[in-house]
């Protein structure tokens, strides 16, 4: 599996543990930025969209992006089409979006959680698979409001 992966200098540190983890796994990691933790001029958004781009465009399969919270970093990746990110602090939630909603990003916050924490949020995230079923109906209805709203905004 190809991944790629996002963050701002905050989440710098805590992107390049996880992609050498997921490599030690046999995952390809692929780095959209930031490079540099010293960089406090950089922006969230952009390492978001990058990252979500590149989900979306087909180059990797799943995305992974830290900022501070991992808030701000997945609002923007869910402004990106087709992409479902979520924010977790926990494996619970991370192997949920996955079952329940095909989440194909996961956000986290590498001011909120630990890099060992951070590695069992990461190994929940790729160990789950979409349920379907009924989920798949709920995912669906989910792309709907978004290219309905893509199409025809709300004055």
């Amino acid at each position: 599996m190809k991944v790629g992966f996002g963050s701002d200098h905050a989440g710098v540190e805590l992107k390049l543990t996880l992609m050498e983890y997921l490599k030690e796994k046999g995952y390809e990691c692929v780095d959209y930025g930031n490079y540099d933790a010293n960089d406090r001029n950089d922006d969230y958004p952009v390492y978001g969209r990058k990252t979500a781009e590149a989900v979306m465009r087909g180059e990797v399969d799943k995305g992974v992006v830290i900022c501070g919270t991992g808030v701000g970093i997945s609002l923007a990746a869910n402004k990106v089409p087709g992409i479902r990110c979520c924010v977790c602090s926990e494996p619970y939630s991370a192997r949920m979006s996955v079952e329940h909603n095909n989440a194909n990003m996961l956000s986290m916050g590498a001011r909120v959680i630990g890099r060992e924490l951070a590695k069992t949020i990461v190994d929940a995230f790729f160990g789950a698979t979409f349920e379907g079923g009924r989920h798949a109906r709920r995912v669906e209805m989910i792309t709907d409001i978004e290219e309905t709203y893509s199409k025809n905004p709300v004055d």
